[in-house]
């Protein structure tokens, strides 16, 4: 997988590269690549952004900087681009990221993520430039860059080969393996601590109850709609 991140800060993903199951990904041979709007601004002085049409508070991320900046990256008119690529802008208001839109997205060749910062976007960028639109939750950051690592830390772990075992992304919270549901207890060593011991059925070597225990803790842990 090809994942392009645009973005006014491209240090800040200096530690997200360094996780381990990222690296991984990275070593089997996907790419994770960053993209400065400022590198590619047609404006003086590394200009990106201006004052909102109708007044308010706050700067607005310009249409043509980022137009010029997609164009730079791909060598096309980027209402073309989306065509062949997921364009994903990284607002509040977006579809929210959860276990499906992950695996969906983990199962595309290419991404491309753009992040704002300030205001937000001219929502012409938005309207023409990209497919889809994705929340990570119903609050404000001040810039998507957090929302970009969070977006590329669900989905490069779904990869083969960036996770230790190979296993370790079919049976966790919210996948389908539990049916959507938050994912069961774990205990671990010592069995029994300051009275609080590990439930009987884990020591039990059952597999097919811990199997059955599990299921039924993962259920009720279900949040309410």
């Amino acid at each position: 997988m090809d994942i392009d991140v645009f973005t006014l800060v491209p240090e800040a993903f200096g530690w997200f590269e360094r996780q381990r199951h990222v690296a991984n990904a990275v070593a089997q041979g996907h790419r994770l690549e960053y993209v400065n709007y400022r590198d590619h601004t047609p404006l003086s002085a590394g200009q990106v952004d201006d004052t909102p049409f109708g007044g308010g508070a706050g700067m607005v991320l310009r249409v043509d900087v980022v137009d010029a900046a997609l164009r730079a990256r791909y060598g096309r008119d980027p209402v073309e681009e989306r065509a062949d690529r997921r364009v994903i802008v990284l607002t509040p208001g977006g579809r929210l990221l959860d276990d499906a839109l992950v695996g969906e997205l983990a199962h595309e060749p290419a991404l491309t993520l753009l992040s704002g910062r300030y205001e937000g976007f001219d929502h012409r960028i938005v309207e023409h430039f990209a497919s889809d639109e994705v929340s990570i939750g119903r609050y404000v950051l001040a810039g998507g860059e957090l929302a970009a690592m969070v977006l590329c830390d669900a989905v490069l772990r779904k990869l083969p080969g960036s996770l230790g075992h190979p296993d370790s992304a079919l049976e966790e919270s919210f996948s389908h393996a539990l049916g959507g549901a938050p994912e069961y207890p774990h205990y671990t060593r010592p069995a029994d601590y300051r009275g609080w011991p590990v439930p009987e059925v884990l020591l039990s070597g059952h597999h097919a109850r811990i199997r059955e225990w599990r299921l039924r803790q993962s259920a009720a842990r279900r949040p309410l709609p």
